[in-house]
C-alpha cells in the first residue's frame, strides 16, 4: 500500500513553482467576459481543471469534487474553475452538462485552446493548483478514483504555509 502511495503521490508532483498565470481572454459559460491573468480567490488557494464534455475520466473527476466540493469550501474557501476545452462546434454542449450535474464551478470556455496552450496543457484532465497570490504550485494530469483527494491536501498544506 506504502509503494501504491507514493506512486500516486509522484503522478501528482510535476510541480510547476510559482508560475504566473498567463493573461488570455475567454468567457464564461454565460458569456462574461474574463482576463484569465485575474482569476482570484480573495487570498487563497484555487484550482483550475481543464475539461472537455467527452473525456470520461475529466467528468469522473468533476464529479469526485462536486460530491465533496461544499465541505471543501466550508473548510478551507478553496475554489474551483473549470476550463472547457470543447471546440467552438461543441461549445453549446458545456452549459447543459454543467447545469445537468450541477456544478457549482466557475466554468469558462477556451475553444480556441489559447489558454491551454498559454498554460502548457497537452492533455486532459490536467489539474493546477494555485496558491492565494496566484501562482501555480503543482500540476498533475489524469485522473484516477479517490486522486481528488490529493487536491484538498494540496490546499490544506498551503493554508497552513
Amino acid at each position: 500500500m506504502k509503494k501504491f502511495l507514493l506512486a500516486v503521490v509522484a503522478l501528482f508532483l510535476s510541480v510547476s513553482a510559482f508560475a504566473e498565470l498567463p493573461s488570455v481572454q475567454l468567457k464564461d459559460i454565460d458569456g462574461k467576459r474574463v482576463d484569465t491573468a485575474k482569476l482570484n480567490n480573495d487570498g487563497k488557494p484555487y484550482i483550475i481543471s481543464f475539461f472537455a464534455t467527452w473525456c470520461k475520466p475529466c467528468l469522473r473527476e468533476l464529479d469526485a469534487v462536486n460530491e465533496v466540493y461544499a465541505d471543501w469550501q466550508d473548510e478551507t474557501g478553496v475554489k474551483l474553475i473549470a476550463v472547457s476545452i470543447d471546440k467552438a462546434q461543441d461549445e453549446s454542449k458545456v452549459k447543459p452538462l454543467v447545469n445537468s450535474k450541477g456544478y457549482e464551478y466557475q466554468v469558462l470556455l477556451d475553444p480556441n485552446g489559447d489558454f491551454k496552450r498559454a498554460m502548457g496543457v497537452n492533455m486532459v484532465p490536467t489539474v493546477f493548483i494555485i496558491d492565494g497570490k496566484n501562482n501555480i504550485v503543482e500540476t498533475r494530469t489524469q485522473y484516477t478514483d479517490g486522486s481528488e483527494e490529493h487536491l484538498i491536501e494540496a490546499v490544506r498544506a498551503l493554508l497552513k504555509k
